[in-house]
């Protein structure tokens, strides 16, 4: 698969729309537009005119990726994505990964933080630590149809990688490189404390020596 930037942002903001606002689904042309055109919680923002939704739309329900339904007495036609979680899609996850797939499509590339940060509607991670979990699981070439997401390599001065979806095209995942931080540096200074405590009993020592001659 390898969408376009146009696509997968339809797709992206009709997964987001049917959790965030399942009332107002399926999407109307114009609801659809909009969620596209959102300077929000989007990466690149974009400013499509109808006519390219609606033609990106068709190309996408031609790839069996969207469908429409027609209200045949007010001729309004509607959009709903069929990437994931449908009967007859080749992708099912759970909550917390449709969160984070979702998330990837609409805004990028981002670190595991800024998943957590930006994820509040879609699902709440508790910290970093579950929302890594789940990039594990999606990331996994064992995974079952392969992996969906890609971690790329460290930006020299980040702290953490950032992750893609595959949805745009092949990405190879990168080995997870060791965070440098405080975390890291903490059992270096654990020793150094210990190696002058022990220098300072051996000074105590040899003064109590000193002193009992």
């Amino acid at each position: 698969m390898k969408l376009t930037l146009n696509e997968t942002r339809i797709v992206g903001c009709l997964m987001e729309k049917a959790v965030v606002t399942p009332d107002q689904c399926p999407l109307t042309l114009n609801a659809l537009v909009a969620a596209c055109n959102q300077k929000s919680s989007r990466d690149p923002v974009l400013s499509l005119d109808r006519g390219t939704v609606q033609r990106t739309a068709r190309e996408l329900e031609e790839k069996c990726l969207v469908a429409t339904e027609e209200n045949f007495r007010t001729g309004v036609m509607k959009y709903r994505q069929r990437l994931c979680n449908t009967t007859f899609s080749d992708f099912h996850f759970a909550e917390d990964e449709y969160a984070v797939v979702c998330l990837l499509m609409l805004r990028g590339p981002q670190t595991p933080g800024e998943l957590r940060t930006r994820c509040g509607r879609l699902h709440a991670f508790a910290d970093n630590e579950s929302v890594a979990s789940t990039l594990l699981r999606l990331t996994d070439p064992g995974r079952e149809g392969g992996p969906v997401v890609a971690r790329l390599a460290r930006v020299p001065g980040r702290r953490d990688h950032q992750y893609a979806h595959l949805f745009a095209g092949e990405i190879e995942s990168v080995p997870m490189e060791p965070v440098v931080g405080r975390s890291a540096a903490r059992p270096s200074r654990l020793a150094e404390l210990e190696a002058r405590v022990d220098a300072l009993e051996l000074e105590l020592a040899a003064l109590k020596g000193q002193l009992s001659t």
